[in-house]
């Protein structure tokens, strides 16, 4: 077993055993590998082990679909020894461990038997994270950078990891998330490919260059490069390069790498063959094939950018989840913020009424906070909530007709920074039900969805077809308003508006999934006071 770090702690499983422990392990395309940290008592994160064990599970998936019975044994090798190191730091309760798979479990068609295996022969439960997931962790990790750097919080920032299997891409100006995305491409991946095909090695640099600048044109055209500054790169290739390149370095602290010397280191690695860069660098096998592909990738997108340098620093996916495991109850707000940011930016693209969907957000939040003792659902509901309302009228890009449909299927089809596949369908069909018919069993995607969804999305929907039918005018004229419970009736009081029968009207149109779902009508009345 190999360490990440060279690094030996000097706090030891017994001292840990008096302090706040917690583990993460990543299940990743060619490695498993975990983190050990004690987090004080004010949510600092102090590293104990870094551990990292070779396994070919990305070229199983990405070379025939599948993991194979001994790539599955040999984790649960790996994961059993893990085990046993989290048992002497006393590291057994389920709120102290977390253990997420990527790409190369998640697409693997014998995925919930590989899950299962392992959860039978070691007891750790894995977590598949889809890629809205991993990125919305990546950012975690690299917030504090991006904080302490003048340069990258008052400016536009790409930051970039070339995975084994697909690459993450993140937009983040002023400090907030504008874009993300998940590309095809990962080193692993193009290796395989080019094993697959039998390219000769005369061809493999050329076909190798086209395959990634064919993504990397992708990329570009998804971002915008008037303010581009910066180009952040995370991953174990960079920080290979970044130690080759820049004599002392400093991996605490920000890399500098000039593009012209990453461009001739580069072409240096992909011109070696694997075994001479085991012999030269003593690395893994794996890692001598993926080196090249992922800077080739890095060093492509740089030039695109017509940027002088690269950015490199020593984050990875396991400080993002230490630092949700610490943060997991304060970081709502600022999370917040940066999911209906994304949103925002998604309505824009569809150029949608951004002033209605703003109301409607507001006033469907209000409403989620009024009844919250009648629809008894979690806080995360109501983010969902929010950002539907605020998309729950793109479909009107498409047409006015049927647009609620529309909507559905333009949100489904689209990334909102931080919710994941789960969370994207439940907000498409929230904005999908708010007119027209009630849910249905019938429905595409409903019929999927297990009960406590089910039910959540019909409180939601009942709830924003409440708000939008209080903006019926589209003048934003209620903006505030009191609710009360009175018998079977939900008594909505209006102040400082004259006339409510439009809205009055609308309510009499939408009301009925309301009723149906919390078993009271809706009354609209100007408020006494």
């Amino acid at each position: 077993m190999s360490a990440d770090s060279p690094a030996k702690p000097k706090t030891g499983p017994t001292e840990a055993r008096t302090a706040s422990a917690a583990a993460v392990i990543d299940i990743g395309t060619a490695q498993i590998r975990m983190a050990i940290a004690q987090i004080g008592t004010s949510g600092e994160i102090q590293i104990l082990e870094r551990l990292s064990q070779a396994v070919n599970l990305g070229k199983d998936t990405f070379g025939k679909g599948v993991l194979r019975k001994a790539t599955i044994e040999e984790c649960v090798q790996v994961l059993k020894s893990y085990r046993q190191l989290l048992n002497e730091y006393q590291i057994v309760q389920s709120h102290q461990i977390r253990v997420v798979a990527t790409s190369a479990v998640r697409e693997a068609l014998n995925r919930l038997a590989f899950i299962d295996r392992v959860y039978i022969a070691t007891g750790i439960e894995i977590e598949l994270i889809d890629e809205a997931e991993v990125n919305r962790i990546t950012y975690l990790g690299i917030k504090p950078f991006l904080e302490s750097e003048p340069e990258l919080s008052s400016g536009c920032t790409v930051v970039i990891e070339v995975g084994g299997g697909n690459t993450e891409l993140l937009l983040v100006e002023n400090g907030d998330v504008v874009f993300s995305h998940t590309y095809r491409l990962g080193s692993l991946r193009l290796r395989e490919m080019l094993q697959a095909y039998h390219t000769p090695k005369s061809q493999a640099r050329t076909i190798l260059d086209s395959q990634v600048q064919r993504i990397v044109d992708q990329m570009v055209t998804h971002i915008s490069q008037q303010g581009i500054v910066k180009l952040m790169t995370l991953g174990g290739d960079m920080r290979f390069a970044a130690s080759c390149l820049i004599p002392d370095w400093d991996s605490k602290h920000m890399g500098h790498i000039p593009t012209k010397k990453l461009e001739h280191f580069t072409n240096h690695i992909l011109g070696w063959t694997e075994d001479q860069l085991i012999r030269k660098y003593h690395l893994t096998f794996t890692d001598a094939e993926t080196l090249g592909p992922s800077l080739l990738a890095y060093l492509l997108l740089a030039k695109a950018l017509n940027l002088d340098e690269v950015l490199v620093t020593n984050v990875n996916l396991r400080d993002g989840l230490l630092k949700e495991m610490v943060i997991r109850d304060t970081w709502s707000d600022d999370f917040t913020r940066q999911v209906s940011r994304s949103a925002i930016e998604l309505g824009r693209k569809f150029t949608f009424d951004e002033t209605h969907a703003r109301h409607v957000a507001e006033l469907s939040v209000k409403l989620f906070d009024a009844l919250k003792n009648e629809h008894r659902l979690e806080p995360q509901f109501r983010r969902l909530l929010y950002v539907a309302a605020l998309l729950h009228e793109i479909g009107q890009f498409v047409s006015s007709r049927s647009y609620h449909k529309h909507s559905m299927y333009l949100i489904r089809n689209s990334e909102v920074f931080g919710l994941s596949q789960h969370q994207i369908l439940l907000v498409a069909l929230v904005a999908r039900y708010h007119r027209r018919s009630s849910p249905k069993p019938t429905h595409e995607g409903y019929l999927s969805l297990d009960r406590d969804s089910r039910v959540a999305i019909a409180k939601m929907a009942a709830m924003l077809r409440v708000a939008d039918a209080l903006d019926r005018s589209y003048s934003q004229r209620v903006n505030d308003y009191h609710c009360v419970r009175e018998d079977s009736r939900l008594v909505i009081s209006v102040p400082r508006v004259e006339d409510l029968s439009l809205e009055q009207l609308a309510l009499k149109q939408k009301g009925a999934l309301f009723e149906e779902t919390f078993g009271m009508t809706v009354l609209l009345r100007k408020s006494r006071r």
